[in-house]
């Protein structure tokens, strides 16, 4: 979005516009209204700033809720945004530690900033681009708590502040069409600045999920949360927002459900053992805090092979910690004879997980070429070594 797009959508007939158009549905829908708007009057710039405004607001229905009906977004902006539920929870944080002043730095749209203000905390929410800025200003519009600044994160005076909170940019500058950094010294602000905040004050850092953990300080406590099964982000935290005696923890977010496993260090790995009836896939939040061992022990399961984050029991156990499996059979591994075995028992719907094989499974169920009305559930890995086929159901 550029700067003149933006005092467009800003106006008074700017926004009575977007709050007038029907919801976002198809791009087809879109060019007709382009064609009615333009003949009632209005700007190109402002008729593709207000539509490009609808369907965002429908995308971030996903992250926000019925609250993105009345916010406003770049491209770039609600890719980074954190989701409501987890920002509630960072918010939840600073709140429990007593901080009442927190400033944002790197605020973006300002989602955090959005659940910090929302528990009545005051927070100065700072972005270095003019347009994020402005945007975010509009979000926390309603809440006096909030005030936005335009400035670089390295040049915000925290003398007053109680805590920082920082989600710093990891894609390249620019509101559409930007790239991932791969280098966590090219992040803004850098990975640097950030630690050497998080030193003697009480700092919550947003990371993506892949962070190199060889990175994570040994001072901090590391979160990863998942959200329906997909692992959205690291969290460190340090000062007054780490919790005593935990250093690694996988919080997992299901509707609003949410359970945490929690520990001092990595868990150590229980030993590989037989096949057996059940088998489970820990959730990606536990596999990246390197919980698996501890999950295997809770529920009287064994690692089904080395290096492979499968577990295996010979009963089942309810946990929110992983998807749970019934082994109906062995099924051949070679593509051939696998398709015929698949044919014979009428599987006509398959889902295929895979650990420890390389195997691309859209490809392999075009070639599979199904045919039947049975779903099953299709395993390919590694048991004892070897490359086995596992036909299951979903416990």
């Amino acid at each position: 979005m550029e700067r003149s797009e933006l005092v467009a959508l800003l106006s008074p007939e700017g926004l009575r516009l977007l709050d007038s158009l029907p919801p976002y549905r198809s791009e087809r829908d879109v060019l007709q209204l382009v064609s009615e708007l333009r003949k009632q009057g209005h700007s190109p710039a402002l008729v593709a700033a207000v539509l490009t405004q609808s369907k965002l607001r429908r995308k971030a229905q996903a992250k926000f809720g019925d609250f993105a009906s009345q916010m406003l977004f770049t491209e770039a902006g609600l890719e980074q945004a954190t989701r409501l539920p987890v920002a509630a929870r960072h918010a939840g944080r600073f709140r429990a530690a007593g901080l009442r002043s927190v400033a944002d730095l790197g605020c973006g749209i300002g989602g955090d900033a959005l659940a910090l203000a929302a528990l009545e905390l005051d927070v100065t929410a700072v972005d270095a681009d003019e347009v994020t800025a402005a945007i975010a200003s509009f979000n926390l519009a309603p809440f006096p708590s909030a005030v936005v600044e335009q400035k670089r994160a390295e040049d915000v005076d925290l003398r007053g502040i109680d805590g920082v909170f920082l989600d710093p940019a990891r894609r390249t500058a620019g509101h559409t069409q930007t790239e991932r950094l791969t280098d966590p010294d090219d992040y803004t602000p850098s990975l640097g600045f950030a630690y050497e905040l998080a030193t003697g004050r009480s700092v919550g850092l947003k990371l993506g999920p892949g962070f190199d953990r060889d990175l994570i300080p040994s001072t901090a406590e590391a979160q990863w949360i998942s959200v329906d099964g997909q692992v959205v982000e690291l969290g460190l935290w340090f000062g007054a927002l780490a919790r005593p005696g935990i250093h690694r923890a996988a919080l997992v977010l299901r509707g609003d459900a949410a359970d945490e496993l929690t520990a001092d260090a990595d868990s150590e790995d229980v030993e590989a053992g037989p096949l057996g009836e059940y088998l489970y896939e820990p959730d990606g939040a536990v596999i990246r805090a390197r919980l698996i061992g501890d999950l295997a022990r809770s529920i009287d399961g064994r690692m089904l092979s080395e290096q492979i984050a499968y577990i295996t029991a010979d009963a089942p156990a309810a946990t929110p910690f992983a998807a749970g499996f019934r082994i109906l059979e062995t099924l051949p591994y070679a593509e051939k004879d696998l398709k015929k075995a698949l044919r014979q028992r009428g599987i006509g719907t398959l889902e295929i997980k895979k650990r420890g094989v390389d195997v691309d499974p859209a490809a392999l169920r075009r070639r599979l070429s199904l045919n039947g009305d049975r779903p099953a559930t299709l395993v390919l890995t590694r048991v004892a070594g070897r490359h086995t086929a596992l036909l299951a159901e979903r416990l």
